[in-house]
């Protein structure tokens, strides 16, 4: 007995610490757009979203009792400083941290005890923020796998988004790397999230707030168990529609240094990940199917090249689309087009006829574009459209791009399953 030695308890200021080292940021809400009304001025009033703001993320417990391979908390991890808060207490370092970021708080945890046991602690943390500090700013909340419907169902009237993590894009990953959690654990809470957002969407609480108002999101690994792009598209396409999803986040599947004894040598690109939030997007926002992107004589998507950009290739037949009266749903094909140039030009063109000239006057790039398009019939893209090979060269992303997507040493958010 005599050789055992207790560690002494972590003050409020180490675990604020460790708490910073552990979290990251993630993404909320969008801001709203406004519309012009008339002629090429108005269009100009059309802007595009703003970045998402960043919020700080906090953790209610550090040390998980799941042992998932890839992550850091995880239970084998002797080397982590592990922490637990007080509700109390965390809720007193949340409003902080809203009081110095303005855009809300994330809370999140590792599984403590159990998934009801820590839910219960978030949720009380939640009562806290909303009815002793009076917090009525944006919250979001981490759902643990298993949760208790109950308990979900309590946590939504007092957070503004709920998020489970999904993580593995194939069911065999949970058997091998992470084999505490399966499709039930999480796919069960997903259901309850969107049930409750489904059944509470006219009902408000004493309080006037909507249930979990901004919806939930979920987040996947990229690279885990081999899986083809098209497999993990596929997958987020269905759970948008399924789920009601607001968002899919994707993270590229890497070991930290301090388990690389667990998995060796396992670490996806990061330029791989940020393709797929490309794929992401223009199948949730730009009405794309995930088997148009990634047919599947073509899984992948490729490092030098957008997906947009790719599918135009394979479907040059469709080009050179007339500004000037082709549908809306076909300008956002256009590479180079974004959903804010596309509704600019649907609204100039009630107007005046579209050319070269007011699509600059418009700030309407036509780098890429120009090889995709005609204005009032006149067409200045060259005659790319016959050589794919030469257009392909022409709307590769720039050395300095693919130097943002090449680093091959970025490895998975170290709290990836909390």
């Amino acid at each position: 007995m005599a050789n055992i030695l207790i560690k002494p308890a972590l003050s409020t200021e180490e675990k604020l610490s460790l708490m910073r080292e552990d979290a990251e940021y993630d993404i909320c809400d969008n801001e709203p757009k406004t519309y012009g009304l008339d002629g090429i001025t108005e269009a100009m009033k059309i802007r595009s979203e703003r970045q998402p703001p960043k919020v700080p993320k906090i953790y209610m417990a550090n040390r998980c009792i799941f042992d998932c391979k890839y992550c850091c908390h995880r239970c084998a991890n002797e080397k982590k400083q592990g922490y637990v808060h007080e509700p109390a207490e965390l809720a007193r370092l949340a409003i902080e941290e809203a009081k110095n970021n303005t855009n809300g708080i994330f809370i999140s945890s590792a599984i403590h005890k159990s998934a009801d046991y820590t839910g219960e602690l978030i949720l009380e943390t939640l009562r806290k923020i909303r009815f002793e500090h009076e917090y009525k700013g944006y919250v979001h909340a981490k759902i643990m796998p298993g949760t208790d419907p109950i308990l979900i169902e309590q946590t939504g009237w007092l957070a503004d988004r709920l998020s489970i993590n999904i993580e593995l894009p194939h069911s065999e990953g949970y058997k091998t790397i992470a084999k505490q959690k399966n499709r039930d654990n999480i796919l069960k809470p997903m259901t309850n999230i969107a049930q409750n957002i489904l059944g509470h969407r006219d009902e408000r609480d004493s309080n006037n707030r909507r249930y979990a108002r901004s919806g939930q999101t979920t987040q996947m690994m990229v690279g885990t168990m081999g899986e083809t792009d098209r497999i993990i598209l596929n997958l987020a396409e269905a759970l948008y529609k399924k789920y009601n999803l607001r968002r899919v986040y994707y993270s590229s599947f890497g070991v930290p240094a301090i388990l690389t004894d667990a998995l060796p040598g396992m670490n996806t690109p990061a330029w791989r990940s940020r393709r797929m939030y490309q794929a992401d997007r223009l199948v949730e926002l730009y009405n794309y199917s995930s088997d148009e992107l990634l047919p599947e004589d073509n899984p992948s998507l490729e490092y030098d090249i957008d997906p947009k950009a790719a599918w135009a290739i394979r479907h040059l037949e469709l080009f050179p689309v007339e500004v000037n009266n082709a549908p809306y749903e076909m300008l956002i094909r256009v590479p180079g087009f974004g959903i804010t140039s596309a509704k600019r030009i649907i609204e100039a063109r009630r107007h005046c006829i579209i050319t070269h000239d007011i699509m600059r006057q418009m700030h309407i790039s036509m780098k890429r574009s120009a090889f995709f398009i005609t204005c009032n019939g006149k067409y200045i893209g060259s005659a790319s459209l016959d050589r794919p090979t030469e257009l392909r060269h022409n709307l590769c992303d720039t050395v300095e791009q693919l130097t943002l997507f090449d680093d091959s040493t970025e490895i998975y958010e170290q709290n990836c399953c909390v």
